[in-house]
């Protein structure tokens, strides 16, 4: 009888028939009945950690480089540039569209021919970078969105399957400035909005509001980001540790966490410092794709980056590389002999455990450092768990329950988010 670990990596690698979605123009037939779920590939920038999905968008179609933003409220692209689409459409002023992305002041544009992102009597909206906080005024507008479906979990990739309203912001080229990823055109935002990618999918097919991440550790392979019940249900959630989700006033996702452990041992910290007005004192840990890295408030920090030290107090330290602060000779290292860390949450008994592939980052040859940085005295919350923390682990957003799965690192079952293969060609002949 196949054990549920089996059972687990197998549907991980049946999902290897799966499509990358090319950079070009891309034909499909059409799908006949709404999918149980969609499929993103996702990729890793060597430059700045940070993690991108493609989306084909526009008419005729092309595939779209996004940041993930797991906290952002929607979509939103520059359309400065070579945004060229026969189904484009800004709703206008006070329309049923504005109220649904929450814009209720109009837009002005003092362009003499009109253009995707510049048209008056449109609504507005405001945009953030969430790499530098820059903020701009964007035009609400619609267009056609596809995304590769899944039949059934563990099955061949279905086809493309399209929303033609799809609902987003259309925001100027400065909005791209600061450390984003080479080539990318915005942001795809997963937060618990009505308009975020996530919700707007699951809300036009009919599948579950459920997704879940799989981010890669490497930039030479792919991961996957499923929405709707394929990759949710099966055998592999029975390896999943589940705690609550709470939602923050802007729609970000937080989890209760109570302590921490290195080696199975409490870092000493004060309960209160586990606490924030900003995450209404439930001891939340917010769970964001656009840090590289967890950043803990500066006191739980410093207390954790020194009880760790000691409990690898084996391993040689060295002159720190910024912006890590803990940093060890490589050559007395391994992720094998890095001490576990634990992330305790409602009890005792449910922990997110770290390992070592998570907890430390290779800054330069020779230098590995811990991959937690100082996130300053008056943080969003006091622990925001970062994108390295995230890779290799399947983390699962159920937002019909409220709740968060997480597998811890996929490795420790002799698999990881890169095993799913996108590029196999195989598939597309069929459908063409």
């Amino acid at each position: 009888m196949a054990t549920p670990l089996f059972n687990f990596v197998f549907t991980f690698l049946t999902l290897s028939n799966l499509v990358l979605l090319s950079q070009s123009q891309v034909t499909r037939a059409p799908f006949k009945s709404n999918p149980n779920g969609l499929v993103l590939p996702v990729f890793k920038d060597s430059a700045t950690g940070l993690h991108i999905a493609n989306v084909t968008k526009r008419t005729p179609q092309q595939s779209v480089p996004l940041l993930i933003d797991l906290n952002g409220r929607f979509v939103w692209l520059n359309c400065d540039k070579n945004y060229l689409s026969s189904t484009y459409f800004a709703p206008f002023c006070h329309s049923t569209q504005c109220s649904r992305v929450g814009a209720h002041s109009c837009n002005k544009c003092f362009s003499t021919t009109p253009r995707p992102g510049c048209h008056n009597n449109t609504c507005a909206v405001t945009t953030t970078n969430p790499l530098t906080s820059q903020t701009a005024i964007s035009e609400v507008s619609q267009d056609s969105l596809s995304v590769q479906s899944i039949t059934q979990f563990g099955s061949n990739a279905g086809p493309l399957v399209t929303l033609r309203y799809f609902l987003f912001a259309c925001s100027p080229s400065s909005l791209l400035q600061g450390p984003f990823p080479k080539n990318v055109q915005g942001v795809a935002g997963f937060g618990h909005d009505s308009v975020s990618l996530p919700i707007q999918l699951a809300s036009h097919f009919g599948f579950p509001r459920q997704f879940a991440l799989c981010l890669p550790s490497s930039s030479q392979k792919n991961g996957a980001i499923f929405l709707g019940t394929s990759g949710l249900n099966g055998t592999q959630t029975g390896n999943l540790t589940y705690t609550p989700i709470i939602i923050g006033s802007q729609g970000e996702y937080f989890i209760p966490v109570r302590s921490i452990r290195v080696n199975n041992k409490p870092v000493p910290l004060n309960r209160s410092s586990l606490t924030s007005t900003r995450t209404r004192n439930f001891g939340g840990a917010m769970i964001s794709t656009t840090a590289p890295y967890t950043a803990l408030e500066r006191n739980i920090f410093t207390a954790f980056t020194q009880f760790f030290a000691n409990q690898f107090s084996s391993v040689s330290r060295v002159t720190p590389i910024s912006p890590f602060e803990l940093c060890f000779n490589s050559n007395n290292l391994s992720s094998t002999n890095v001490p576990n860390i634990d992330f305790v949450m409602q009890n005792k008994n449910v922990t997110w455990t770290i390992v070592g592939t998570n907890s430390v980052v290779e800054a330069r040859p020779g230098v590995s450092c811990l991959a937690f940085v100082d996130g300053g005295q008056n943080p969003k919350a006091p622990i925001v768990i970062g994108g390295h923390q995230l890779e290799d682990n399947f983390v699962q957003f159920d937002l019909v329950t409220s709740r968060l799965g997480l597998s811890s690192s996929l490795l420790s079952h002799n698999t990881s988010c890169s095993t799913f293969n996108f590029t196999s060609t195989s598939f597309v002949k069929e459908m063409e």
